[in-house]
């Protein structure tokens, strides 16, 4: 579908070519694939896009999954990962993946972010959703919860934020960020009585960072942060963990948001949902966020968020 719009980035797909043109086929779109030159991108042409043709292991049909494609995925990602890094590429935009398959496949993976930390041996790295007027960071990622709370420790928490800080003074031109740190517990703890992880772990934190001149307030309760006169005070929310931050981000821009790794060497954007398996090659898909995230990504390599 990006083909059939102008496109004001230079794009490459990095895909099988063949699949493509079946797709496009199935939903009668126009489509040619064009070679890609980093050098000497072409102009826009209406129904075609560059592609770097990766080969799938396995045939594919809209809407099932298949064990055997697994280690495609990843080695797209690779591809786009090593090109960013080289320099070849300015940013990388990720479409999203089913991760039970990988794993089924006995490939151990988590979900991009861990996987692109891997790759650019990076120590620590932050999942941040943007849309609807909001901008929700993660303390954890893809953890079970009942395994959240060994994961807020000082030092998790100071990577992320310090993460937190640099990108969006770097990258998003946030002089000063303003960021709102939620509790991990009901009430926040309600002063001890229904957890202590904020007395004894954020808290401290923050009032340090905050004498270094962080601008961090918290812990707030979560369920009274996501209020619009509240949220107007700061740049960004740092949520504990992924269901407490992002059905809120959701509900505010679900098929616009944008997903962004932070603390990456290179720039990555993606989309703010998941595969949606049944809606796979009916034409009903929508293409919002995956667009949004092409906008942002370019605006990122370009400065000018």
């Amino acid at each position: 579908m990006l083909a059939q719009q102008p496109q004001a980035e230079h794009l490459v797909v990095i895909a099988d070519r063949q699949l493509l043109a079946q797709r496009a086929q199935l939903l009668g779109l126009q489509w040619r694939s064009l070679p890609f030159n980093s050098d000497r991108p072409p102009p826009f042409e209406r129904g075609a896009l560059p592609v770097i043709d990766v080969p799938l292991a396995a045939a594919v049909t809209a809407g099932k999954l298949d064990q055997a494609n697994a280690a495609y995925v990843l080695r797209t990602l690779g591809i786009a990962v090593d090109g960013c890094l080289s320099g070849r590429f300015q940013a990388m935009v990720t479409a999203p993946v089913h991760k039970g398959i990988i794993n089924d496949a006995g490939i151990p993976f988590t979900g991009h972010t861990e996987f692109l930390a891997e790759r650019t041996k990076t120590p620590h790295v932050v999942m941040m959703l943007a849309g609807g007027g909001l901008r929700v960071a993660l303390a954890t990622t893809h953890v079970a919860v009942k395994d959240v709370a060994q994961h807020i420790t000082s030092e998790n928490l100071e990577h992320t934020l310090r993460a937190l800080q640099r990108d969006l003074t770097a990258r998003f031109g946030i002089a000063m960020p303003r960021i709102a740190v939620a509790g991990l517990n009901p009430h926040a703890g309600e002063s001890g009585h229904l957890g202590r992880e904020e007395i004894d772990i954020i808290l401290p934190l923050l009032e340090r960072l905050r004498r270094e001149g962080m601008q961090v307030t918290g812990p707030l309760p979560a369920d009274t942060l996501f209020n619009r006169k509240r949220l107007r005070e700061f740049d960004c929310v740092l949520a504990m963990y992924h269901d407490q931050g992002l059905p809120v981000m959701k509900y505010a821009s679900f098929g616009s948001g944008v997903n962004v790794t932070l603390g990456l060497p290179i720039i990555r954007t993606s989309v703010d949902h998941g595969t949606a398996l049944e809606l796979a090659g009916s034409g009903r898909a929508n293409a919002g966020s995956l667009c949004a995230a092409i906008s942002m990504a370019a605006a990122l390599a370009r400065g000018k968020v």
